[in-house]
């Protein structure tokens, strides 16, 4: 005799299953989604019948018969629930109404104001609830998404370790969901970003994968064999924090020669205006109207493309440093591809170029000869579509593990 465990856990795998490979493959036909499946037609019918009665499924339309009575079809219903995504940085919260396909169906942004540890958690629970109260129609709320920086434990919601927004040990899931009680999902960042990929970019094929983002920061999100490797606290992919100069910079984390002090945005911008202040010549203050301060990044990949001397060697300097990081996890992990994202990568083929050719040739020829290196494919909204991510990952697509399996199709 089964255990009621046993087979609540079984109808919710055969549920998930069934939403997943009519969201994937819709409209098909029951008939169709068993066999996909190897499932009975009782156990489709029944996860079916549960999928409609919440309205996540509806019945659209008829198929071609193979003999007796043409087979309905059916259909995933992406916008009669929404999920509340929300991006915290070190600047600006960013909060969305989205539906079950990651599309952005309203979205406002707001500056931190400088607030960190319990005024910006604060800050955080004021904005939520002033934005759940604008929702007025009749969509059901499935929950809420955050994603942030640092040293994330993903299974109990909680943040570790943020160092710039000074959170530490905050239980901010539980947090969200007593004071909106809203089941409430939270992530690393980056992590968001290569589900972000692997479930609705252009490298869904791709099974081993490491997305490195440089911002504010330099983190990794990976995917060994199709699933997120997070380890024990949530602290794997700190990218930024692997030491490649033992008498380096001193790192806010501690360390001295930390990667992200020679890559990240920051350390650019240091070295940019350093140089401005010494009189090197460069088209950057016209980009940036002579307010040398305001430099962006965008102002960054501008005059890289332009032939700008001073923004093309602080390029080869970056190029330098995160080829030695990217050698490293080639060797550590054998990736089919590793993706770039963060807005020094966007229009910049000169990083990738620059990228490709230091890493192959200082890798394994073994391990390098297959990898792909590419820009992330999502676009400017990457960060919600992470967020999104985060969510529909763990509430509607279950990574099955073999024993899973076996009892699913034991039904």
């Amino acid at each position: 005799m089964k255990r009621t465990g046993d087979l609540k856990l079984i109808q919710e795998l055969n549920r998930s299953i069934v939403l997943d490979t009519i969201r994937r493959y819709g409209p098909i036909s029951r008939s169709e989604i068993a066999k996909k499946n190897e499932l009975s037609p009782t156990t489709v019918t029944s996860a079916v019948q549960d999928l409609i009665r919440e309205r996540l499924v509806n019945e659209n339309g008829t198929g071609l018969s193979s003999g007796g009575r043409k087979p309905i079809l059916l259909q995933f219903s992406p916008d009669n629930h929404y999920l509340i995504g929300v991006s915290i940085s070190y600047s600006k919260i960013t909060i969305a109404d989205m539906n079950l396909e990651a599309k952005i169906n309203q979205k406002n942004v707001y500056l931190t104001n400088g607030y960190t540890n319990e005024h910006l958690i604060e800050y955080l629970l004021e904005l939520l609830h002033g934005f759940l109260t604008e929702r007025k129609d009749n969509r059901i709320c499935v929950g809420i998404s955050i994603i942030t920086q640092g040293i994330v434990d993903a299974y109990q919601g909680i943040i570790h370790h943020n160092p710039k927004l000074q959170l530490n040990n905050v239980y901010l899931k539980n947090i969200v969901e007593n004071r909106l009680e809203l089941p409430t999902w939270l992530d690393n960042d980056t992590n968001a970003y290569v589900l972000a990929e692997k479930n609705f970019g252009l490298y869904q094929e791709y099974k081993n994968m490491v997305y490195i983002t440089i911002g504010d920061g330099l983190g990794a999100g990976i995917i060994v064999n199709d699933s997120l490797a997070r380890g024990v606290k949530g602290g794997s992919g700190e990218f930024g924090h692997t030491t490649i100069n033992i008498n380096g910079k001193p790192c806010e984390c501690g360390n001295k020669g930390c990667l992200e002090n020679y890559v990240s945005w920051p350390s650019i911008h240091e070295r940019l205006i350093t140089a401005i202040k010494n009189g090197k010549n460069t088209l950057l203050t016209d980009l940036s109207n002579g307010k040398n301060e305001s430099i962006l990044p965008e102002h960054f990949t501008q005059a890289i493309n332009a032939g700008d001397e001073l923004a093309n060697e602080v390029l080869n300097e970056v190029s330098f440093y995160l080829a030695a990081g990217l050698v490293n996890l080639v060797h550590l992990f054998n990736p089919d591809i590793i993706i770039l994202g963060g807005e020094i990568t966007n229009n910049n083929k000169l990083l990738f170029n620059r990228l490709s050719h230091l890493v192959e040739d200082r890798s394994l020829k073994t391990l390098y000869k297959d990898v792909n290196i590419k820009i992330a494919s999502l676009g400017e909204e990457f960060e919600m579509i992470g967020a999104a991510s985060v969510l529909l990952q763990d509430k509607f697509q279950f990574k099955l593990t073999h024993d899973e399996i076996r009892l699913n199709r034991s039904t």
